[in-house]
């Protein structure tokens, strides 16, 4: 059984299972925003204290924030002192080149106000352009902040292995990464996990379910055509693409479909216990629409895969392609397949 909690940092302990918040930003449709609170106290009542949200994700941090004081409020200040909450700062991209400490200072204050708190407890740090080298700067003045109390972890968001080098050459404690991770996608394995084995980096894994491709909806089902109804699912299908195509994928959801049969769960749970159990991986994030959604997602903290279920896995992800390279390259081409549909300058306009 997978442990219910991890230390990501001493005295700092996360679910493994973390609460995304994506989900409330928008493009999934209208947000009931009395209906979204509770749903976030359900996950916390559920065992899932930890929650993923970002400066760029449209009134999500709000939402945790209102769902911290109405915890407070209705149970007290130290059952609401459990709840923990991990955001990230994205410079939108036409920023990158002229970042300044005020820019970076005035994101974290920012996140403070919303979430109703004095201090971040992880904020995970995204930069669109290695080109730029404004990085390491930015992520000294994070630090700055981390040391004066405003923030207690310093993280990144989908760098690869040479630049997580640099930064922690450059002294930065970074304690995580946050990174796309599956059955479809183990390019973390490739270099970085040895990387962070070394240096006591952990991951904070999305993308463990594939946008909701890895579940019983599609196992069975024609390969969907162009365009598909929002941009998290043509993500997605790419990386099934690259993985080897629908045959295969339908493969392997057979695959996980007898295993949680096993287990009494579905696909996605199966998926995603598969991700918890990769070298590195502290948590999984994983989004939830709905209290019933959050009770599930609970469960994969319950699941022990045998060796046999693993090597079975194992066998269908020997056979795909693969995609090959570094955490998060294949997005960095913003003229390639994957990089092209994606949206650079989040921030412009939010206040």
């Amino acid at each position: 059984m997978n442990a219910k909690t991890f230390e990501l940092s001493p005295g700092y302990a996360i679910s493994r299972v973390i609460r995304g918040g994506w989900q409330l930003a928008g493009g999934h449709g209208a947000i009931d925003r009395a209906q979204a609170v509770t749903d976030l106290i359900a996950a916390f009542d559920a065992g899932i204290i930890t929650y993923d949200c970002a400066d760029i994700y449209t009134g999500v941090e709000e939402l945790i924030g209102a769902a911290r004081l109405r915890l407070a409020k209705e149970r007290g200040l130290d059952v609401a002192a459990k709840m923990k909450v991990h955001t990230k700062l994205v410079p939108d991209l036409e920023m990158l080149s002229r970042i300044s400490r005020d820019y970076i200072r005035g994101i974290v204050e920012q996140s403070l106000r919303r979430l109703k708190t004095e201090r971040l407890d992880l904020v995970q740090f995204h930069w669109w352009d290695y080109a730029l080298p404004g990085y390491l700067d930015a992520l000294g003045w994070l630090d700055e902040m981390r040391r004066e109390g405003k923030v207690r972890n310093v993280g990144t968001t989908n760098f690869d292995t040479p630049h997580i080098a640099e930064i922690l050459k450059a002294g930065i404690p970074l304690v995580s990464q946050q990174l796309q991770y599956s059955v479809l996608d183990q390019r973390p394995a490739n270099s970085l996990a040895a990387l962070a084995a070394d240096n006591n980096v952990r991951f904070l894994c999305y993308g463990s379910v594939a946008g909701g491709f890895l579940s019983d909806r599609w196992l069975g089902q024609p390969e969907p055509e162009m365009p598909l109804e929002n941009r998290s699912l043509v993500k997605y299908k790419l990386i099934i693409d690259d993985f080897g195509g629908w045959d295969p994928f339908q493969s392997l959801l057979r695959t996980l479909k007898t295993i949680g049969d096993c287990h009494g769960v579905d696909i996605a749970t199966i998926a995603s216990a598969w991700v918890l159990e990769q070298p590195q991986v502290a948590a999984v994030i994983v989004g939830a629409r709905n209290q019933a959604h959050a009770l599930t997602n609970a469960k994969i903290m319950d699941i022990a895969l045998t060796a046999e279920e693993r090597s079975q896995i194992a066998a269908i992800i020997a056979e795909s392609n693969g995609l090959l390279g570094d955490v998060y390259t294949l997005e960095r081409d913003r003229t390639g397949r994957h990089g092209s549909i994606m949206h650079y300058n989040l921030n412009a306009g939010k206040k």
